[in-house]
């Protein structure tokens, strides 16, 4: 009679430890923290804007601005144009947070005397609106403003336009 030489091998089902879950566990929870720290670095920095927030808690007046208007990245740029010759010339932009008003809210502004019943019937009159840069208390710098929507919103529209490529 012939033996079988071979014993069967059982196989074992694969168990978790404790020691296994624990690491596991402390490796996701690292991932977890190291991804919030970069994030948290990465907002904080008044270089790098990287959300809403922060730009609304830059602005001037930032509760005053949220609540009747939209907090803003004004950029102040000055174009020289030369006709003989004819060329263009760009001043570097100087960014500061600044603030759009509603129609609706300009009594803000009135209020405090810092425009003019003729500068409210002008800028009405075009359809505009006001905006400022700097504290309200502290003679900010008014100026009426057009709603330019002719460009449109290319942040937004880029991802729709992204899936024409795939």
């Amino acid at each position: 009679m012939q033996q079988n030489t071979r014993s069967p091998h059982k196989t074992q089902p694969f168990r978790l430890n404790t020691m296994i879950i624990a690491l596991l566990s402390a490796a996701l929870l690292l991932g977890i923290f190291i991804g919030v720290s970069l994030t948290s670095v990465a907002n904080s920095n008044p270089e790098n804007i990287a959300s809403s927030v922060y730009i609304d808690s830059a602005a001037p007046d930032a509760n005053v601005c949220v609540q009747y208007g939209a907090s803003a990245i004004v950029t102040d740029t000055r174009i020289f144009l030369t006709l003989n010759p004819f060329k263009v010339y760009v001043t570097q932009p100087r960014m500061q947070p600044g603030c759009v008003l509603r129609t609706s809210d300009w009594a803000i502004l009135q209020q405090r005397n810092l425009i003019t019943s003729q500068q409210t019937s002008n800028c009405k009159n075009s359809l505009n609106t006001f905006a400022y840069t700097g504290k309200l208390e502290d003679s900010p710098q008014v100026s009426c403003v057009y709603p330019n929507d002719a460009a449109g919103n290319l942040f937004a529209s880029q991802g729709q336009n992204l899936t024409k490529f795939q």
